[in-house]
């Protein structure tokens, strides 16, 4: 939602929309590494920038160890992970809703269509292939997620940002249980694949894209 929100806001063409654009590709060209790293900088519990903008506002009245608590370093780990992916998601969606006809749209308004019915009932469903497109791409990147959490967290405190892709690390590499490995891998690659062909089902309509 919230790239199909940024990429709207790129379409509308506001005051400054060609910056914003631009401005998007820095954090998804930036390696994942670098972006973690950055994060993890963000996040210190010492001189992050975090705790340094909050203070400054009086928001808190004394540095917080961000990451010392499973379900907040967690949320934490995911918000890093929006940043970095959420901007390729709206170039995807920005780049569909350019090749959309105006004609469609500008009918629509003739016959009285506000603006929310023009975006429920033709622009969404135009968009569906691209969503589609985007919707497989993030759910790939979400399960193989890993270097991000080995530099933010290390899948800590207590395990609690261990994901499956992270649990594949530790069981292969750090415990030597291959074949535990290869069975999270092969497990990964299923559900992966499940879940790919139940966003086709949902939103992938031939018949009506060619109409």
């Amino acid at each position: 939602m919230l790239g199909i929100g940024l990429a709207l806001l790129i379409h509308a063409k506001p005051y400054g929309w060609q910056f914003l654009r631009a401005s998007l590709i820095i954090p998804w060209a930036v390696p994942t590494i670098v972006n973690g790293t950055l994060w993890r900088w963000i996040y210190n519990a010492d001189y992050g920038a975090l705790n340094g903008l909050l203070y400054q506002l009086g928001i808190i009245e004394k540095y917080v160890p961000w990451l010392i608590e499973p379900w907040r370093a967690m949320n934490l780990v995911i918000i890093a992970d929006v940043w970095h992916s959420v901007p390729f998601v709206a170039l995807i969606l920005q780049a569909a809703l350019a090749a959309l006809p105006l004609e469609i749209e500008e009918a629509a308004a003739v016959d009285g269509a506000n603006a929310w019915q023009r975006l429920w009932r033709i622009r969404l469903p135009l968009l569906r292939s691209a969503i589609l497109v985007a919707l497989i791409i993030r759910t790939v990147e979400a399960f193989r997620v890993f270097d991000l959490l080995y530099v933010i967290t290390q899948g800590g405190p207590a395990f609690g940002t261990v994901t499956i892709s992270y649990l594949t690390y530790l069981q292969t590499f750090s415990y030597g249980n291959l074949g535990r490995g290869s069975a999270l891998s092969f497990l990964i690659s299923i559900f992966t694949l499940v879940m790919a062909l139940f966003y086709i089902r949902i939103l992938y309509r031939p018949q009506e894209d060619a109409q």
